[in-house]
């Protein structure tokens, strides 16, 4: 979720009844009923001159249609149930079928439909008792089965929660791992492991509880950017562009099985278009957000297809986001 101050109808209907929720005739539509985003109003208290997120989130469709999330929470709460000045948490699926966020009534974490249906409570205890939804951030699977939670703290982290929403299964990830996100089908989770001697490993980590392992080079290591395939093994890793040097960003490719580590390619982009979001599709496709628009402005979200062989990229979609918003974010971050 960015804060500015920030395969199928059959599939998707199938995996929303798995989660309990009885698809409507808009799930079961191809196209129209995904959401593109989601984002909130900015407020000012004019007493102090700061901001806040106000009003309802609104989800954008593929179709242009704009819905607001009524129960959602605008902001997230501490450990003593106390409002805090920044948003609640919300996250859009990779397929744009599903949505999780905060409730506005208890802050308890929700998973539905996006264009409605009926709502699927997760466990209290999935939020810690003594920090509240503060540090945490909520990530969706690609098909919405799977979600994320984890702690933003980076002084004093919980470990990172996967829960299987229809069955509440919870498997845990060690705190001190940073996750990048899911791969490509949500099988599995990558996170990056820092180690007592100031190197980096990328893990991923399984459904079966298994994982693979290993210390990458350091262009991968530090990359801005990192997302893992279907295949569990294969990562994508984007290097930032550089304006003054005027290089375009770079894409490498890296097996974390073998180590073996691609030749770069430059990105058709150019050296400020560093994407801001990069994930894997369940077929293989890599695909890119690349934004432009300062605050106060609107936000402007490319959606971008790589040939991860020669860098070209291909607009598959372009939406904008009101100059008014506080934050927003897009289907799959």
């Amino acid at each position: 979720m960015r804060h500015t101050s920030a395969t199928a109808a059959l599939l998707a209907t199938a995996v929303i009844g798995g989660l309990g929720i009885i698809p409507t005739a808009a799930h079961a539509q191809a196209g129209p009923s995904e959401a593109r985003a989601v984002w909130i109003k900015s407020c000012t208290d004019k007493k102090n001159d700061t901001t806040y997120p106000c009003g309802h989130w609104q989800l954008i469709l593929r179709d242009g249609r704009k819905i607001a999330v009524k129960d959602a929470a605008a902001t997230g709460v501490d450990g003593k149930g106390r409002k805090v000045e920044d948003a609640g948490l919300f996250a859009i699926s990779g397929d744009g079928h599903v949505i999780a966020y905060e409730r506005a009534r208890d802050h308890r974490i929700v998973v539905r439909g996006t264009t409605g249906g009926p709502v699927k409570v997760l466990a209290a205890s999935l939020v810690p008792k003594r920090y509240g939804t503060e540090p945490l951030a909520l990530y969706l699977s690609p098909q919405g089965d799977r979600l994320l939670i984890d702690s933003t703290d980076d002084r004093d982290r919980v470990p990172g929660k996967v829960v299987t929403v229809a069955t509440g299964k919870v498997v845990e990830l060690p705190a001190k791992d940073t996750p990048q996100g899911f791969s490509g089908d949500g099988g599995e989770v990558l996170v990056q492991h820092s180690a007592g001697d100031n190197t980096s490993s990328l893990v991923a980590y399984r459904g079966d509880g298994t994982s693979v392992k290993r210390t990458p080079p350091q262009v991968v290591a530090n990359a801005a950017l990192t997302a893992l395939a279907a295949d569990g093994k294969t990562v994508a890793a984007i290097v930032s562009g550089d304006e003054d040097a005027k290089k375009a960003p770079r894409l490498r490719i890296y097996d974390l099985e073998t180590g073996d580590l691609s030749a770069g390619v430059d990105l058709a982009l150019k050296p400020g278009q560093t994407p801001s979001f990069v994930r894997w599709t369940g077929d293989g496709q890599l695909t890119a957000l690349v934004q432009s628009g300062d605050d106060g402005s609107t936000a402007v979200v490319r959606v971008l297809t790589v040939d991860v062989a020669t860098g070209a990229v291909t607009q598959t979609d372009r939406y904008s986001i009101s100059k008014t918003r506080y934050a927003f974010g897009s289907a799959g971050e």
